[in-house]
């Protein structure tokens, strides 16, 4: 019986030291990949408990957000095409598109919002 829990004391130990080999830094934040800007794409409150939000930049699907997700990634500096869809594709709702110009160092906040029957991509300030 004794071997048992010193065993299991060992997979224990072991099972911690992967978990923190895998965690992310103390301070949560990655490391901004060099001559890139970062994009926030936030999904508003009331965009609807039945839809989804489909991100894609350049043409590339990036996100599929639920309610309360938001995108938080980094791209390379230049011109960059945000396409946002309401999910399901029959929900009858129209793509919002917006073009950015990425500077390296900036950060690029924007809200998708329902505007009637279109999907919109507004900057934040």
């Amino acid at each position: 019986m004794k071997k048992f829990g010193s065993t299991i004391q060992i997979l224990s130990l072991g099972c911690a030291c992967l978990i923190g080999v895998g965690s992310p830094t103390q301070s949560g934040a990655a490391t901004a990949p060099p001559n890139s800007g970062h994009l926030l794409v936030y999904r508003a409150a009331k965009f609807g408990d039945r839809l989804n939000l489909a991100l894609s930049v350049d043409g590339k699907n990036v996100a599929s957000l639920t309610k309360g997700q938001t995108y938080d990634g980094y791209l390379p500096a230049g011109h960059h095409v945000l396409v946002a869809q309401a999910t399901p594709s029959g929900s009858g709702v129209r793509q919002g598109q917006q073009t950015v110009t990425i500077q390296a160092g900036h950060t690029y906040a924007y809200t998708a919002v329902l505007s009637g029957n279109t999907l919109e991509l507004v900057k934040k300030k």
